[in-house]
């Protein structure tokens, strides 16, 4: 079975809400001792 393929559009105002959201977990993940590896990940699949 083959995997479809979607794309959507989106605002400047839009893609900075999308990319803000994993950020400010981000900042949030040193204080509680944790790694941020995989949100790093995440973000720059966002960024593609």
């Amino acid at each position: 079975m083959k995997k479809r393929k979607y794309s959507f559009y989106l605002t400047a105002e839009e893609r900075r809400y999308i990319f803000n959201a994993p950020l400010v977990c981000r900042n949030k993940l040193p204080t509680q001792e944790r790694y941020t590896d995989l949100v790093d990940e995440v973000m720059i699949k966002l960024q593609k």
